[in-house]
């Protein structure tokens, strides 16, 4: 019996379910471009500022581990309404916090509410969809994991830009009473032995696996995201976050294999079918909010774009995402997954490699087409991994498998994020150290340059007296955007890798009966 009544159009269902999510992964990306804008309003600095960011994703990695358990205790459709009420009202109160600490406070909120729809949307949508239909349902939802990262920077960035940045939390509230609305009615519980069976598993809670598991993505997530900033092992916080982490997993994996019902079933993770799949996820993860956060700053920094503009350069890469995430639903019921992994991480990798030629008189179709060629590729990697990830799993593991794949795909980001960071900050000082070298004052290339330069200035009009200085602060400013771009053609190479890294796991996994490619295993 599925999920729905047969009075209700399943379609309906899976587009509410996505709305929901979709504001939920919104959130991972809608606050980046508004960072500027918080800390200048809140009086603050960018520093501070930032664990806006870092709360959400905490308190989002912590609730991912026991939503299975929440959702089997309550109900599906119960604790999807209380995660999706309790999203809605903390995104409002967000928009009205009066000083940081509050922010913050319902940051974590935010993440708590948001974190656990995601995988219950998974399984909502295995429930209420035949196998011959679940490829389509899940190009829908994943429509909702692709696109929303992409459309988070845009609008976050018009909304800082024309309106306010309070205006990057406050839409989510009329939108999500409407999904709110919309699921209560739709939605339909399963049957009653159904429910009965998913309670009695419910009742069993691991609460010691369930705190080293929390404790140990959490760390993980601060120190992912905090580390550059706080200059890695050079600081006492990082250290003492890192020690934490470290015990948190040494401890959680003898637990977890000691367990009768354990949170994280770590035999399950350790199969090549779905320990492949994770690995691929995480890699997937860690290109798509990467670049979705460094190529915004990229064209800001360097080509001197907007807010707006910068968010806008996604924008086509988008649309190509959604277009092909249908186009991979239907490919999914003849191709074998695998295949569609390695071609998608092909195209992702192109990409990349496309980016690695970045230089200072690039236009904005380059980089819109990069961002196109990009969007072809994560669609066939995403739903690939979701109709491998659950072939051969229990139906009573599918809501835990759910949640460990979300899981993968947000501490995923958070590694391609700090990656790139740390790429991009290293290789910066290394190109500069190296570009000073050729710009001596004593070289004649230099001194060159510099008449050139000044002459320049002179034949503008600027005061005899102080060109050369501007000659010199110019020449300056070229070695650090040069500097810049190489060292972003540099983070390009680097996902490229990761990339091509998913290949292999990619061929390494089973075949699947392709009449029954669907989250639920057969």
């Amino acid at each position: 019996m599925s999920a729905s009544g047969a009075a209700t159009n399943p379609w309906l269902i899976a587009m509410a379910v996505a709305l929901a999510t979709f504001m939920e992964v919104l959130d991972t990306t809608i606050a980046n471009v508004a960072l500027p804008y918080i800390a200048g309003g809140m009086g603050v600095s960018t520093d501070e500022a930032s664990w806006v960011v870092t709360t959400y994703l905490v308190s989002n990695a912590v609730i991912l581990t026991v939503s299975s358990f929440f959702a089997r205790l309550l109900g599906r459709k119960r604790f999807f309404l209380i995660c999706l009420a309790v999203f809605t009202a903390s995104s409002v109160l967000c928009a009205f916090a009066w000083n940081l600490p509050s922010l913050l406070l319902f940051r974590i909120l935010q993440g708590l509410g948001g974190g656990g729809m995601v995988p219950v949307s998974q399984s909502i949508l295995a429930g209420t969809f035949p196998p011959a239909k679940r490829g389509q349902a899940f190009a829908l939802f994943g429509v909702a994991v692709v696109v929303a990262p992409v459309v988070g920077p845009t609008l976050g960035g018009w909304m800082s830009d024309n309106l306010s940045w309070h205006w990057c939390f406050l839409i989510n509230g009329p939108v999500g009473l409407f999904a709110l609305g919309l699921i209560a009615l739709i939605l339909r519980e399963p049957e009653a032995a159904e429910r009965r069976r998913l309670q009695q598993q419910g009742r069993r809670f691991d609460l010691v696996g369930f705190v080293l598991i929390a404790t140990f993505l959490g760390t993980l997530e601060i120190v992912l995201d905090r580390g550059l900033e706080d200059d890695w092992f050079a600081s006492n916080f990082i250290v003492a976050v890192s020690a934490v982490c470290t015990l948190a997993f040494v401890l959680m994996i003898p637990w977890e294999i000691s367990r009768s019902n354990p949170m994280v079933d770590v035999r399950m993770v350790a199969t090549r079918q779905f320990g492949a799949c994770l690995l691929v996820m995480l890699a997937t993860g860690g290109i798509l909010l990467a670049t979705t956060q460094f190529l915004p700053e990229l064209v800001q920094l360097d080509f001197g774009y907007t807010a707006t503009w910068a968010g806008l350069v996604l924008s086509p890469g988008g649309l190509v995402s959604m277009a092909m995430m249908f186009v991979t639903g239907r490919l999914l019921g003849k191709v074998q997954p695998k295949y569609l992994i390695v071609a998608g991480a092909v195209s992702v990798a192109f990409s990349m490699y496309e980016l690695t030629n970045v230089y200072g008189d690039l236009g904005f179709w380059f980089f819109a087409q990069s961002r196109m060629l990009l969007g072809v590729g994560l669609p066939l990697i995403f739903l690939s991994i979701t109709a491998s990830s659950y072939n051969g799993i229990a139906s009573d593991k599918i809501d835990q498998a759910s949640a460990l794949i979300n899981a993968a795909r947000n501490i995923g980001g958070s590694i391609g994020i700090s990656l790139a960071s740390n790429v991009l900050a290293h290789r910066q000082q290394f190109h500069q150290s190296r570009l000073v070298e050729h710009a001596l004052p004593s070289s004649i290339q230099y001194q060159d340059t510099l008449r050139q330069v000044t002459r320049y200035f002179v034949a503008h009009g600027n005061p005899l007296a102080q060109v050369q200085q501007q000659a010199i602060i110019w020449i300056g400013q070229q070695v650090q955007m040069q500097s810049s771009l190489l060292a972003s053609a540099d983070v390009f190479w680097v996902l490229m890798l990761v990339s091509l890294a998913a290949i292999p796991l990619a061929l390494s996994l089973r075949p699947v009966k392709l009449d029954a490619t669907s989250p639920v295993g057969h």
